[in-house]
């Protein structure tokens, strides 16, 4: 039975007209209305701005979800970001020569990472991670990658499933379906513990590793020891190592979060928030690895176009202007604080996750229902959310303190509703 306060929207109406023509409805895994909450979460975008989205029925939502999966540091349309966007545009964003805008990222990247010498740019997360390990191949001549965290679609990271199908259970998701993925590369994709360094070195003297590829962390704190470790060894055996920093570089640190721990790799990757929204990824590294992509073949046609680019300029401007991770590391430590207060005032248990800036929380007994119930109530209520917030410096402190007090009712009436402790969602679906 449909729910009394949600009605069917025409977000969801279009969705299943999406399904019958777009494969998967839609290109990015993360925005299947299905993993928030079905039949009634928006769905479609008729405008962003700031943190507010307005869906296909003029309804305005703030959003305390994932912010088009941390793309929007700088908030949605960020006018002077666009601006230096649109001049780009009317001059052309592409030509049959190279823009000049590439040489001004590349040097703003060197900057900030003075230990290394060159750059790459790609458009997507997936794309720059793989031209990271092919020039990584040809460097060390070998094929076999170690890995901990999470580092896109492409074949080379999926073929870990092919040897244990477990094997991405913790960074990507459970029963992650591969087929396609080339089954001659099975053994050369190992997964290994984070913080772990005997863990690491086994699959290192085990595998004949050749390249090491890590998130610095995720949910969990690095131990700096480790890394110095991880660091020495990977340099004592001619490894390269690769720092994906794609979703870390510049949430709580301008440049990424081994700038914390001085701590350099071989090759550092960035990404999501870079562009604020525009695509665009780089590829920063050390002479010696980077020029070995000259043994091998490495292009594509809009890696040259320079709207990503441009906007990067601006948006790293802008960020050092405002020093915009300590604005949204500082709102997420409050909203860590408040998220525990408030499940400790309740007794749901639940366990806070994620850096600073980019505050979440599970329950620590996996409850699909719980998590559907949240999110229902937000929509109410006019916020996206589900569990997890990618802030943004246009996240004010009025609309946090209004989420937290939201969040305090819906967990009072979470508990006094007795909801079923499952991973199913026919709970859900009976309680509406």
């Amino acid at each position: 039975m449909a729910s009394k306060e949600l009605k069917l929207n025409k977000g969801y109406k279009l969705w299943k007209k999406a399904i019958k023509v777009i494969e998967g409805g839609t290109m990015l895994y993360s925005k299947n209305p299905d993993r928030f909450l079905p039949k009634y979460w928006p769905t479609y975008y008729s405008k962003a701005k700031g943190c507010e989205v307005w869906d296909l029925d003029n309804k305005k939502y703030i959003d305390f979800s994932i912010m088009s999966v941390g793309t929007n540091i700088l908030g949605y349309a960020n006018s002077e970001v666009n601006n230096y966007v649109i001049k780009a545009i009317k001059k052309g964003n592409i030509s049959t020569l190279n823009s000049p805008l590439d040489i001004i990222l590349a040097k703003e990247l060197l900057k900030i990472n003075p230990w290394a010498q060159k750059v790459k740019f790609a458009k997507t997360g997936g794309e720059i991670l793989s031209i990271a390990i092919r020039i990584s191949r040809s460097f060390t001549q070998k094929n076999n990658i170690a890995f901990c965290g999470y580092h896109g679609w492409h074949d080379w990271y999926l073929s870990s499933n092919l040897q244990n199908s477990k094997n991405l259970d913790r960074d990507l998701m459970i029963d992650l379906p591969f087929k396609g993925v080339a089954t001659n590369l099975k053994n050369t994709c190992f997964p290994f513990k984070f913080n772990d360094f005997d863990d690491l070195k086994k699959k290192i003297t085990k595998h004949n590793i050749g390249t090491v590829i890590m998130e610095i962390q995720r949910n969990i704190k690095p131990d700096k020891k480790y890394l110095s470790k991880l660091v020495k060894y990977c340099k004592s055996k001619k490894i390269v190592l690769i720092f994906d920093e794609c979703t870390s570089g510049f949430r709580e640190v301008y440049g990424g979060i081994h700038k914390k721990y001085k701590i350099n790799p071989d090759i550092v990757m960035y990404g999501k928030s870079l562009g604020n929204g525009f695509p665009i990824t780089a590829i920063v590294g050390k002479k010696k690895v980077m020029e070995s992509s000259k043994n091998t073949f490495i292009s594509s046609t809009y890696w040259t176009e320079n709207t990503g680019t441009a906007a990067a300029i601006k948006t790293l401007a802008i960020m050092k202007k405002v020093k915009s991770w300590k604005i949204i590391t500082s709102k997420g430590k409050k909203i860590k604080k408040e998220f525990k207060r408030i499940a400790d005032k309740h007794k749901i248990q639940i366990k806070i996750k994620g850096i600073d800036a980019l505050p979440g929380f599970e329950f620590k007994k996996k409850n699909i229902a719980y998590q559907n119930f949240i999110c229902k109530e937000m929509l109410k209520k006019g916020f996206l959310f589900k569990n997890t917030v990618y802030l943004s410096i246009t996240h004010s402190e009025k609309m946090i303190n209004n989420f937290i007090n939201i969040l305090d009712e819906i967990f009072f009436n979470l508990k006094k509703t007795k909801i079923k402790n499952t991973n199913s969602l026919n709970d859900f679906k009976r309680m509406n």
